[in-house]
Order: C-alpha cells, then structure tokens, then sequence
C-alpha cells in the first residue's frame, strides 16, 4: 500500500479516518477530495495540512473532478449527503446525484488505477417498516430489544446482515443501497477488490451535528452552550436507542480492511458500536455530568417519517472474520467531543 485517496475527506469521517492513517503510517501518501459543501468542513484542511495529507478540492458528481487524480491504490468512499431528511421535500437532485452518481464516477476512478474500493455505506439500507416490527420492551429510560422475535436478522445482539431488504428506508438509505448493488457490480465485472461497511452512527470531534444528522455531537454542544433541544417522536420522551462507534474504532477496522483486502473482498458487514448504545435521556444524563450544564428539553410525540424506535449493530461477522470490535463507551466518546469543542468554543459557536 503506498496511496490512500479518501472521498468527503474533510468531513468528519473522512478527515479523521486520513489523520489517523498518516499517523499510523507516515509513509503513506494520503489524499483527501471534497467539495466542502457541508458547512465546517472548510475548518479541517489546515488539520489535514499539517499532518501532511493532500487536499484536493472537487465533486464526486463531476467526474472531470476526478480524472487527474492516479496512481491510487485505495479509495475509501466516504462522500454522502448523510441526512435521513435529505430529498423528502421534493429536490432530490443532490442526493441522487452525490450518493448513487458520485459512488459511479468513485468507481470509475477505481477501475482506471485498478484501486480497492472500500465503500462507507449506511444502516439506513434497512427498511424503517421491518425495524419498526422489531418486538420491544419498554423500560425506564428505553427500549430494549425484545428476546423473541419474528423478524429474521434480529437478535437481543442487534441487527445482523440477514435482517430483511424489502420495503421503504429513505432517499439516502435508497441511494446507499443502490450504490452498493452498483459496486456488486463493478467488482465482478471489472474485477475490483471492494468491501461494503453498513455503518450506524459513527461519532467523534469533528462532527458538525445537526437534528438530522450527528446526533451526538448536536447533543454535547447543544448542553454546552445551553441550547434548547427536544425528544422527537415515540411519546416525546426520549426513550429511542443508537448504538455509537467511536471514530477511532472505525478507523481500526478501516485500517484491517486495507491490508486485507483478499480476505474481505466482497463482503458487506454491519459495523457499529453495538453494546456502547444509548437512549436520548440517557445521552442526555451523560451530557449534563460531563457538561455540568442542564437545559431545557421539550416534548414533541410525534414522529417523523423515516424515525426508528431502536436501531443496535450485530457486530458478530465481521468479528468473526476479523476479530474487531469497538472498544470506545458511549460516555468516553461523548467526554471526547466535549473536550474538542471547549478547545476551540469561539470558532465552533457560530458553525455547530
């Protein structure tokens, strides 16, 4: 391995994933192409600069973009438009565009260097329906999934690979679906190496959290610089559960993939934190011992479309075949953005 290109490079993802590869490997060439859309992005380059990794600014929808780009032997596609929300208000053009036209123009580029192609795709490919049907119990501050199920692919451990495709999951989860049908393709056509990660939430410093995407991030700033928030849908009361991957485990699991491509040619694993998941109340408890800060959180019961009640990562085959696993709680993430956004608060406060 000597050249790393990383797609979305100076998003969250993307940027950590170059740091940690360049620190890891000072010998490596890595590059990072963004279109710095998605606002605070822009704050990542000199980060990327100074740890020596190269920034190329382009669009994965331009395909003119990418074509001085050679001699790469890995693309990590960890370009998106990552919102749940993205396209339900009729402009789909965007979405479509970058996460299903760009994942072609990537592959492209990974045909013309005849690079491995490992794919950042998303557990919104599972459809909100099925894991809506996923049997319950309510408990004090969540839900817990329940022993006995009738869905196939879920287990107390979570959600596996085997959970059922069938039925609607969102624009962006449609999208990352398509992409990955795609790279199917491609990789038996043109004989690529390629690797599929369904991704939960992924977290760390450096996420610009929204309501509709980075979850976490929006919940320790939103506590730090007391801002209101609310629990959205199910009774508005917080109760919904994630699993949180701590981007440095992603980054651990990115870091076998790369070096052993023979072995997890053409698998597609469910990556995320697993047993470090929490309910909103119970972030909400973290952030205020971490923050010091208490605010004010409203009710709203209603849900949105596309919400799901609990969502937990069946980390158990790509364990099986790598012995990986996320090693980061929920809590030490959460301590870990805190500490970010205290270091740089001036900049942060008008982005985040």
């Amino acid at each position: 391995m000597r050249s790393v290109l990383i797609t979305g490079g100076c998003g969250f993802v993307g940027s950590n994933l170059a740091i940690l590869f360049k620190r890891k490997y000072p010998s490596y060439n890595i590059s990072c192409l963004d279109n710095l859309k998605r606002r605070g992005s822009e704050i990542n380059i000199p980060r990327l600069l100074e740890f020596g990794v190269k920034y190329i600014h382009g669009d994965v929808r331009n395909k003119e973009d990418l074509q001085g780009i050679t001699d790469i032997d890995c693309i990590i596609d960890a370009s998106a438009e990552p919102s749940v929300l993205a396209g339900q208000e009729g402009n789909t053009d965007f979405i479509i565009n970058t996460n299903l036209s760009g994942t072609v123009n990537c592959l492209d580029l990974a045909v013309k260097n005849k690079a491995d192609f490992i794919y950042l795709s998303t557990s919104r490919v599972y459809p909100v329906n099925s894991i809506e049907q996923i049997n319950f119990i309510e408990k004090e501050t969540r839900f817990e999934i329940d022993n006995k199920q009738n869905i196939s692919g879920v287990t107390k451990k979570g959600i596996s690979e085997n959970f059922p495709l069938q039925g609607y999951r969102s624009l962006y989860g449609a999208t990352k679906l398509s992409s990955e049908l795609i790279i199917e393709e491609f990789r038996e056509i043109f004989r690529l190496k390629t690797v599929i990660n369904r991704c939960g939430i992924i977290a760390g410093p450096y996420q610009m959290g929204k309501i509709d995407q980075g979850v976490i991030a929006l919940w320790v700033a939103s506590h730090f610089w007391k801002r209101e928030l609310s629990y959205i849908g199910y009774g508005g009361c917080g109760k919904q559960v994630r699993d949180v991957l701590y981007v440095d485990d992603l980054f651990n699991l990115i870091d076998i993939q790369v070096h052993k491509m023979n072995k997890h040619n053409g698998q597609i694993y469910n990556i995320g934190g697993g047993n470090f998941n929490v309910s909103l109340k119970e972030l909400t408890d973290i952030c205020e011992e971490i923050t010091g800060n208490k605010i004010t959180i409203k009710k709203d019961a209603v849900s949105r479309k596309a919400d799901v009640r609990i969502y937990i990562t069946d980390n158990s085959k790509i364990t099986e075949s790598s012995d990986w696993l996320p090693y980061t709680p929920v809590k030490e993430t959460v301590s870990h953005i805190f500490k970010w956004i205290k270091s740089d608060e001036n900049r942060l406060k008008l982005i985040l």
